[in-house]
């Protein structure tokens, strides 16, 4: 999965393109670097507005990059909002601006805006290091920086959309070795089971925090982590029957990571949260990576450790695929669905002691009641 960056901010509305060229060509530099804070401000401010759709602005303005950095470590609030979210559009779909605003020294009073109490600057830096952590280069630089413990702070106490955004920094940060080890040190598998629980399972959110967590368990401590969390397995089953189909493909990945990593260790834990039902869907309809993994898993699952046959393997697959081959019709898939669909349903009958924990335990939407279901692109 990609990286992905932040939100843009700002509006504009009716044709400027010359009256933007001409303001940034002419005056803008100028006013960036006044003495006078109120016209740094505004001059801010325009610069927000003139790179929030614009490559050519994000490239011409990059002289403003240091100054607005300076802007940032004032103690005025207006100011530093102001230049926080010129920052941030400058950095978008911009790495060598990302580079830039890196080098600038703007991390330090970013990460001391994820500490702060106001609830606008600490979500607008969270922004702002998402959109940084998309570049590849200022990856590592991030994660030394002492940003990781303060984002899975947030995932654990900050607002919603700081949530979304701090899931987001965590999952572009772990594409680094070295920071995996950081994030785990952070103790992140709780708030993200907690996320997960509380949000609908085929959101974006929910993509972001089931793609973090399939990182974290290939290393043993996430995956302790997991099963030592109230409900923690169970979740990620739910997510591969109810996710989006990417969810789904990153939920199945998880649970055969750990599967592999300790087969007798794993295998009754994936077995008594009901995982089977869904994994037999995915070898049918889930996506070409999804029915892979679901395939392998469900080896991995069976009473013998011990290997079988391509042929023994796929026998699920092999019995749909020879009866429907036989029947008279032209409807054969929706014939097809409908008898995996018994199957499943035979499937979850045997495994009663997983629905009856459902029906017991079911999270309850609280926090996240009013998190965004997506991550959004823009603003």
């Amino acid at each position: 999965m990609r990286p992905v960056e932040g939100r843009v901010y700002g509006e504009y509305s009716g044709d400027m393109g010359g009256v933007r060229t001409a303001v940034a060509s002419e005056g803008i530099m100028d006013r960036i670097q006044s003495k006078d804070e109120e016209c740094r401000i505004e001059a801010a401010k325009e610069i927000r507005l003139l790179t929030k759709t614009s490559s050519k602005h994000r490239r011409q303005l990059e002289g403003a990059i240091v100054p607005l950095v300076s802007m940032i470590r004032s103690s005025n609030h207006e100011t530093a909002e102001a230049a926080m979210l010129a920052l941030l559009n400058l950095a978008v779909k911009d790495e060598r601006n990302k580079i830039k605003i890196v080098d600038a020294g703007a991390l330090q009073p970013l990460i001391g805006f994820l500490r702060s109490t106001d609830s606008i600057l600490h979500e607008h830096a969270t922004a702002a290091l998402l959109t940084l952590t998309a570049a590849s280069i200022t990856k590592p630089i991030i994660g030394a920086a002492g940003a990781i413990p303060l984002l899975v702070e947030i995932l654990r106490d900050g607002s919603p959309q700081a949530k979304v955004d701090a899931v987001v920094a965590l999952f572009n940060l772990s594409t680094i070795p070295k920071n995996i080890n950081t994030i785990l040190s952070a103790k992140p598998i709780p708030p993200l089971i907690g996320l997960l629980k509380c949000c609908k399972k085929s959101s974006k959110i929910a993509e972001k925090c089931i793609a973090l967590l399939e990182s974290l368990l290939g290393h043993e401590e996430g995956r302790t982590a997991l099963t030592s969390e109230e409900g923690g397995v169970l979740t990620v089953v739910e997510v591969l029957e109810e996710g989006s189909p990417l969810s789904r493909e990153h939920a199945v990945g998880a649970l055969l990571t750990m599967c592999e990593s300790d087969r007798s260790r794993y295998r009754e834990v994936i077995l008594n949260e009901g995982a089977i039902p869904g994994l037999l869907e995915l070898t049918v309809q889930g996506t070409t990576r999804s029915q892979s993994k679901a395939r392998s898993l469900l080896q991995m699952l069976r009473n013998s450790p011990y290997h079988r046959s391509e042929v023994e393997a796929d026998t699920l697959e092999n019995i749909v695929s020879n009866i429907v081959a036989h029947i008279d019709g032209d409807d054969r898939a929706g014939k097809a669905k409908k008898m995996l669909a018994e199957m499943v349903q035979v499937s979850m009958e045997q495994s009663l002691r997983h629905l009856q924990k459902r029906a017991f335990a079911a999270p309850t939407e609280t926090s996240l009641s009013k998190c965004p279901s997506k991550v959004p692109s823009k603003w």
